[in-house]
């Protein structure tokens, strides 16, 4: 599989979701058969696409928006929503930032610590509206924190981070034992992230409900040019999908993968499921949407990072409701609106009932899928080419 680059050193080629295409089946479908259904850590949802857990896509009226249209928004206890008891002002003002002062702002903005309180009350203020909690912060604060949320009654608590090693090393804090975390909580723990196959089969080995993927592809995130490392989501779904499969063979235990980042429009979401993801985590795309807090920005976790920030406040500017933008009526031509019903289309299309069956549609390798015959397209930037 990999090929010389060099003296003595080969590498492997990976694909990203510009790079491959789904062919259809030969049976189709209506879609509105299919079924879109998802279970991610006991907790069963109509809408596979989760919220991501940064500061500009949810806040607590988010998540409840986000839960009554039948999905799950995850709540960043690391973030504005659990360092302030009126957040709002806090966004109001990174939204109004100039560009080149938006970092700096941002890492003056999160040097407040977290305080356990709001933890608590954000938790049980989604809980109150009778949709599902679902948390997530770093590993160094995952012991205390998740604790906190199990007591407030979260669904499920997902220790989140740039690489969830399960063998980290380092002498100047207590490492997080994922392992001993997920045996004694009382609520499901998610890990992400991921990109191999060996990494995700070691974190489902040592108990998590369900294992993110990606690394880097994020929309505001910088972390590709910054550290030079990641794997693209294609690649990384596919090698994490069959060690999910593969121990489930070994356990008997079915652990959900969800790939994580990089998705920009329905056909890329349809493409994550295709490799095997159980369900994908975007964060741009709701960002977007008229219940945001961003107000039309969005920034990746590691932006506000004190040293070294990973990631870049973006304008993605607001361009309908979240309603819209996972059911429609699409009001814009990019594919970024109506998600579930391109997701639909598209299982109908290739002749698949279900999330599970939507696995295992053939899939080619297709450098020209984005261009071929869209010259107009390009040039007007309209559509895909934009």
């Amino acid at each position: 599989m990999a090929e010389w680059i060099g003296i003595d050193r080969r590498a492997r080629r990976c694909y990203g979701f510009d790079e491959v295409s789904l062919v259809p089946g030969m049976t189709t479908i209506n879609p509105n058969e299919v079924d879109t259904n998802c279970e991610i850590a006991g907790i069963k949802v109509k809408v596979p696409i989760l919220a991501a857990a940064m500061d500009g896509v949810v806040d607590v009226k988010f998540a409840i928006e986000m839960g009554k249209l039948g999905g799950i928004a995850v709540l960043n206890l690391d973030g504005v929503q659990t360092r302030y008891a009126d957040p709002g002002e806090i966004l109001k003002e990174i939204a109004e930032a100039e560009p080149d002062k938006a970092t700096g702002l941002l890492q003056k903005l999160y040097q407040p610590k977290v305080k356990d309180s709001l933890i608590s009350r954000r938790i049980k203020q989604i809980k109150k509206a009778k949709v599902p909690a679902v948390v997530s912060c770093i590993p160094q604060n995952a012991e205390k924190f998740s604790k906190i949320a199990a007591e407030a009654g979260a669904d499920c608590f997902i220790i989140q981070s740039q690489v969830s090693s399960p063998k980290h090393i380092s002498t100047e804090y207590k490492v997080c034992d994922y392992e001993k975390l997920c045996k004694s909580s009382k609520i499901p723990i998610a890990i992400g992230n991921a990109v191999t196959y060996k990494m995700a089969f070691e974190l489902m080995e040592l108990g998590a409900s369900s294992v993110l993927i990606g690394v880097g592809p994020g929309a505001a995130c910088t972390t590709r040019g910054v550290l030079g490392i990641g794997v693209p989501q294609i690649t990384a779904t596919v090698d994490s999908a069959a060690a999910r499969d593969h121990f489930y063979k070994k356990t008997g235990k079915y652990v959900p993968i969800i790939t994580d980042g990089g998705m920009r429009q329905g056909g890329e979401i349809c493409k994550a499921f295709a490799a095997g993801a159980d369900a994908v985590m975007v964060g741009s795309a709701f960002a977007r949407s008229k219940e945001a807090p961003g107000c039309g920005y969005h920034w990746g976790m590691a932006t506000s990072h004190s040293n070294l920030p990973r990631g870049t406040r973006i304008r993605v500017g607001t361009t309908g409701t979240l309603k819209e933008i996972l059911f429609g009526p699409a009001r814009v031509d990019d594919g970024s609106q109506n998600l579930i019903g391109a997701l639909k289309t598209s299982m109908g299309a290739l002749g698949v009932y279900n999330i599970k069956e939507m696995q295992y549609v053939e899939m080619i390798i297709a450098p020209s899928i984005q261009t071929e015959g869209k010259v107009f397209q390009v040039s007007q930037r309209i559509g895909m080419g934009k």
